[in-house]
């Protein structure tokens, strides 16, 4: 099971940093994306790393904005989030498939986060 969290309410150029957590197993040989939705829009792939080495792939969209990371002792994935813009304001969701392949589809994904919403204002 996933938990995402740290959603919230800022200002346009603010930094904020999401957090993708398990409990109870580890996310050895899995790959964990990050994933945004609004409101009437299918889910966007923002980004996606391997738990084994760390490889990584970002959206153009994001690319040099934000950063995905992982803890391999707290068992946890991180978007950092830089320089938001208003049009970052979404509900941020993290998923995981047991490969070691990244995937930016988010029907590829097996498990899912509950959600946490990122609001930006400008």
């Amino acid at each position: 099971q996933l938990q995402a969290y740290g959603g919230g309410l800022g200002q346009a150029g603010d930094s904020l940093r999401l957090a993708c957590a398990t409990s109870g197993r580890t996310l050895s040989s899995y790959a964990v994306g990050w994933f945004r939705q609004t409101p009437g829009k299918e889910r966007e792939f923002v980004a996606a790393i391997s738990w084994d080495d760390g490889s990584s792939f970002h959206a153009d969209s994001v690319k040099g904005r934000f950063t995905i990371s992982r803890d391999n002792a707290k068992n946890t994935v991180y978007l950092q989030m830089n320089s938001l813009k208003s049009e970052h304001t979404a509900v941020y969701y993290c998923a995981a498939r047991g490969s070691r392949w990244l995937y930016t589809r988010h029907g590829n994904y097996e498990c899912w986060g509950q959600g946490t919403e990122v609001t930006v204002s400008s």
